[in-house]
Formats: structure tokens, sequence, C-alpha cells
């Protein structure tokens, strides 16, 4: 199905990406914290909503 090239490739590039990722994380940690100090509390206040949604929607249907 994949050739050997293409897996070590892929890996490569699986691990690569990653670690690139972590640390471009890790050098913009300080600026997101001071940024997004509140953003927490509209992520829980969307689940919420749509967990209300969900409940709503099973009542209503029975």
């Amino acid at each position: 199905m994949f050739s050997t090239g293409q897996i070590v490739f892929a890996a490569l590039f699986a691990i690569s990406f990653i670690i690139i990722i972590f640390l471009a994380y890790k050098k913009d940690k300080k600026l997101h914290a001071k940024n997004y100090k509140g953003v927490i509390w509209v992520g829980v206040l969307f689940i919420s909503f749509v967990i209300i949604l969900l409940f709503l929607k099973h009542f209503l249907k029975n």
C-alpha cells in the first residue's frame, strides 16, 4: 500500500511538525496567557449552551 520511503517521509514529517508546533507554542506561551486571559469562560459558556440545546432537543422530542 505504502512504500518504505513514503512511510519514512511521513514519520519524519510528523515528528518535525510536532517539534516545530511545540517550540512555537512554547515561545508564545507568555503572550497567549496575557492576551487570552478570560477565554476559558467563553469556552465553558459555549459548551454549556450546546449541552442545554441538546437537552432541550431530547426533552421536546419525546
